[in-house]
């Protein structure tokens, strides 16, 4: 528990960032599942299903909530994926 105002000012600071980090994380998976999902079931909508994917892993490297390796590297996979089908 928090015992300065200094300290209880962190914390307000430090959840609201952490719901923010929730959200783009969120997005990121759920547009990188679903793009995995229609690659493998070579959809019609496999390609926009990427290229939204790829856009949200970009998004989350700008903020800062994953790293920019980490993005590429899921970026390399799915182009992999995509391009193996």
């Amino acid at each position: 528990m928090a015992n300065h105002k200094s300290a209880e000012k962190r914390n307000r600071q430090q959840e609201k960032r952490r719901l923010r980090n929730r959200a783009v994380i969120g997005r990121m998976r759920t547009a990188l599942k679903s793009a995995r999902a229609a690659v493998d079931e070579s959809q019609a909508s496999a390609a926009d299903r990427v290229k939204s994917a790829v856009s949200a892993i970009d998004r989350a490297v700008v903020k800062g909530v994953i790293k920019r390796r980490t993005g590429s590297r899921l970026i390399s996979r799915l182009s992999r994926r995509t391009a193996a089908k």
